[in-house]
């Protein structure tokens, strides 16, 4: 008996999520790795080699988006997800076994290579799979699985860290992520390929097969199957005359030209929210305020939890709230506990040993972490499904190189901000949160529900400055309409 459509959906994009679980995962580790005692006994490495650890990985991130726009194009989504499982194994496999610090070093960027790939093809799968009724739950899997990585690894990370006291520390937190690596490259051939992907390549019939299995339970004669195929092979023709060629002809089209200001956007002011600083250097950020390494650890764990949370309701809610509400609330409720934080940080230093202070800073980071969710899932949902088939590839990749370049850049100058200025680099973060609310307000439409081959339409037609506008008006749902003319006609045949 076939799964119902949306529970198979659903299931695909939880297994293609395992990359972005990879993310969750490295990124939480590192705190616990460059804190443990027999790493740093091992290789004693300077400030600046510890900042590699970090750098690295998002500098790899940032050449593996690149390429997998190429890869996805030209080989198709499958395979592009499992060339990243492959690089990902190869760099953990470095620095599990690595016995100097240039292993280390390597092997993270390799791993960043792999985590480049993963997270840009994987939400860009998940939306030309998924129904547009639950795109936003398909695709914020990312965010998700993500999360629970990061859960994976504060409680694994936790627990290795006050558990031994060899290699054992950071050799194991770095070997388990192999695992799942190696599932994602293995078993990714049993899972369908994009159908609009088989349709750009000329395999209609594949692609029909493929869009009845995902969306009617492989009834290739549903009205909605039929008429989301016909809207595809239209709008992939009609987007091979206007098709990008290379990533400069992105931007001189208008429509793909304010696709790509947002889909960067959107990703440069997710690092500008202050998560990366949080996530790498908490053990730093949390001594501000007198609060040592192993409970950090603890309370960054229990955070982790927190975030998990936050993104189950994001998932719930977004096919059914919009993008736009839920990015400027979240954004705007962030900036109220960095300014909470700053505030604790300035009046209550390490020095006032004050226990009311430290749980203050505890509970706020907790709020700002299920407040985050917000721009971390709509992150990977709306540059995923804003632009064309021809041109997803390439602007999705420009987006998620945008996310580790800031990525990158948060990591080198939070050390560097926390030791010059203290607390009063949270400032920097304070007006950052309220500046995305305010240009999201400005100029983002709204996406949520949107067929992804109408996106052309409501960004070449819908004004640049939205505000408190009604952009409905721009999409025509012509699928909707198509299909209910073809069960009407199915139905009258039926009664003669």
């Amino acid at each position: 008996m076939a799964l119902p459509s949306k529970v198979y959906q659903v299931l695909v994009g939880v297994f293609a999520a395992l990359g972005s679980f990879l993310y969750g995962y490295d990124l939480t580790i590192v705190a616990e790795v460059v804190a443990s005692q027999s790493f740093n006994r091992k290789f004693n490495p300077s400030v600046d080699e510890i900042g590699l650890v970090a750098s690295l990985l998002t500098a790899g991130a940032f050449v593996g988006a690149g390429l997998a726009a190429t890869t996805s194009d030209f080989l198709g989504r499958r395979v592009t997800i499992g060339t990243g499982g492959l690089v990902f194994c190869l760099g953990g496999a470095l620095q599990t076994g690595a016995e100097n610090y240039s292993y280390v070093i390597g092997g993270r960027f390799i791993s960043g290579c792999g985590v480049g790939i993963l997270t840009m093809i994987i939400p860009l799968y998940q939306a030309e799979l998924a129904h547009p009724d639950i795109r936003g739950l398909v695709t914020g899997l990312q965010q998700f699985m993500l999360g629970v990585g990061g859960v994976c690894g504060a409680w694994i990370s936790y627990g290795t860290y006050v558990g031994f006291d060899d290699d054992r520390q950071w050799r194991i937190p770095f070997g388990l992520q192999i695992v799942p690596a190696a599932l994602l490259a293995g078993l990714i051939v049993f899972f369908p390929e994009s159908p609009r992907w088989l349709i750009k390549k000329g395999r209609t019939e594949d692609g029909l097969r493929t869009l009845a299995r995902l969306h009617s339970g492989g009834n290739t004669e549903d009205a909605w199957v039929i008429a989301e195929h016909q809207q595809i092979q239209d709008s992939v023709a009609h987007e091979s005359e206007v098709e990008a060629k290379s990533y400069t002809e992105l931007f001189r089209d208008r429509a793909n030209f304010r696709r790509v200001v947002i889909a960067c956007a959107i990703q440069a002011a997710t690092q500008m929210t202050g998560i990366s600083a949080i996530q790498y250097y908490s053990v730093t950020i949390f001594a501000q305020v007198g609060i040592t390494g192993e409970d950090t650890l603890r309370y960054q764990a229990i955070n982790s939890v927190i975030g998990l949370i936050s993104e189950v309701l994001i998932m719930l809610l977004v096919d059914k709230t919009g993008r736009r509400t839920i990015i400027i609330a979240g954004s705007l409720l962030m900036s109220l506990t960095y300014i909470i934080s700053t505030v604790l940080m300035a009046m209550f230093p390490a020095s006032a040993h004050s226990t009311g202070a430290h749980w203050g800073f505890i509970i706020m980071t907790w709020l700002f972490n299920f407040c985050f969710s917000s721009m971390g899932s709509l992150s990977w949902i709306i540059p995923a499904e804003m632009f064309d088939t021809q041109t997803r590839a390439k602007g999705v990749a420009l987006a998620t190189m945008t996310s580790f370049a800031f990525n990158t850049m948060i990591g080198q100058v939070t050390p560097l901000g926390m030791a010059n200025v203290g607390w009063r680099f949270y400032i920097l973060f304070v007006v950052t949160n309220i500046t995305n609310a305010l240009f999201f307000w400005s100029f983002l439409p709204e996406t949520g529900k949107v067929p992804l081959e109408e996106m052309r339409r409501l960004f070449s037609e819908s004004p640049l400055f939205i505000g408190s506008r009604d952009t409905s008006q721009y999409v025509n749902h012509d699928v909707s309409h198509l299909a209910h003319q073809l069960d009407e006609k199915h139905q009258a045949t039926t009664v003669e």
